[in-house]
């Protein structure tokens, strides 16, 4: 892929590496560039990287109306060697077309994706934060741009790639459990429908309920089926619990369900984490009753931004409190965390093809 490079100029673009005084947050900053590529006439071209800046767009443009749109999460992250590295990038581009099936946009080849995400982490190399626990995340979209007003997919898109500097997603990182509400009148999916995808509809589809999970002092929604049986997804995570020996448990994978990255890799990792970790399907009663009997000891979300969530409690919409072991953060929750992220940060081995350094052509 031959990219054109269109960068402002030297005077206008950072110059040195990036030390923020304070946590920087997530998700807030962006670097000085973004990639761009468009679908027209049958296939993707004109790769370029340009000044991070506003879309020029048609009011007629079929994702503002029919929202096709999807997108994904990816970290980069900074080693010892101070070379940057990615992580796992080459399952955010298999998934990307896995939503892009679903919601009948273009395959985009996975190639191209890692292409343009390392050629534009190369250029704006010099906003990773230098501070502890930090990253570069990697926000790649696809959104549909032919001025049309009849319900069909787009003959036109664009690809986009943006990066935030960005410490951890929740103030109190992984040191503090979180509460969800186990809600029965909020589906965040249907079989049949959009859940296995990152389309953008699912999430704004999922902002009533999580103003519905903040009434209830909750961080997120805790999804179940529709028949209000089995445990399906927190929030945008997918959900866990710890055995008492220790076993890992992720709900089943079904059309319904998001396929975590880190979930997967939690499954592939097997015995470098010194547990056993399995899919079931999990039924919410059971699930309950379980935790109230001490079989179950910890819980948690799993996902990119996160990475790992652990949950203290749980709320019914009757006000009923569940609380899990004693509604701290738990050993086997922690020790699971600091094995994925220093793995991420390349102070402990990953498996072969997990980690692949971004390489210098820029400068």
């Amino acid at each position: 892929m031959d990219i054109k490079y269109n960068l402002k100029p030297a005077s206008e673009r950072r110059t040195e590496p990036f030390r923020p005084e304070g946590n920087v947050g997530f998700g807030n900053l962006r670097t000085d560039h973004m990639f761009l590529m468009d679908y027209r006439d049958g296939q993707w071209q004109d790769p370029r990287i340009v000044p991070y800046g506003p879309f020029e767009m048609a009011p007629g443009a079929m994702s503002l109306h029919y929202g096709q749109s999807i997108f994904e999460g990816a970290k980069a992250f900074m080693h010892e060697d101070g070379e940057i590295y990615t992580f796992r990038l080459n399952k955010n581009a298999e998934r990307m077309n896995r939503s892009a099936e679903i919601v009948c946009i273009p395959d985009l080849p996975e190639q191209m994706q890692l292409a343009a995400i390392n050629a534009l982490i190369d250029v704006d190399r010099l906003w990773f934060p230098m501070q502890e626990g930090a990253c570069l995340y990697i926000r790649p979209f696809i959104f549909a741009t032919e001025d049309r007003l009849s319900v069909s997919p787009s003959n036109q898109y664009t690809f986009c790639v943006i990066l935030s500097p960005s410490g951890a997603y929740y103030s109190a990182g992984v040191n503090q459990a979180i509460r969800l509400l186990i809600s029965k009148q909020f589906h965040r999916a249907v079989s049949g429908g959009t859940g296995a995808s990152k389309a953008a509809g699912n999430y704004a589809a999922s902002l009533r309920a999580g103003k519905a999970a903040a009434a209830y002092g909750a961080a997120q929604v805790l999804y179940l089926d529709v028949s209000n049986q089995q445990i399906e997804e927190v929030g945008a995570m997918n959900h866990f619990h710890i055995l008492k020996d220790g076993t890992v448990i992720i709900p089943s994978f079904t059309d319904t369900i998001l396929k975590s990255i880190t979930s997967q890799s939690m499954l592939e990792l097997g015995e470098l984490l010194g547990c056993e970790v399995r899919q079931e399907t999990v039924m919410l009663d059971k699930f309950i009753a379980d935790i109230e009997a001490g079989e179950i000891i910890e819980a948690g979300g799993f996902g990119t931004a996160a990475v790992v969530s652990p949950v203290g409690s749980y709320i019914f919409e009757d006000g009923r409190v569940v609380t899990v072991g004693n509604g701290e953060v738990g050993e086997h929750t922690l020790r699971l965390y600091r094995l994925y992220t220093d793995m991420q940060k390349g102070l402990v081995a990953a498996p072969p093809g997990w980690v692949q350094k971004v390489e210098r052509r820029q400068g």
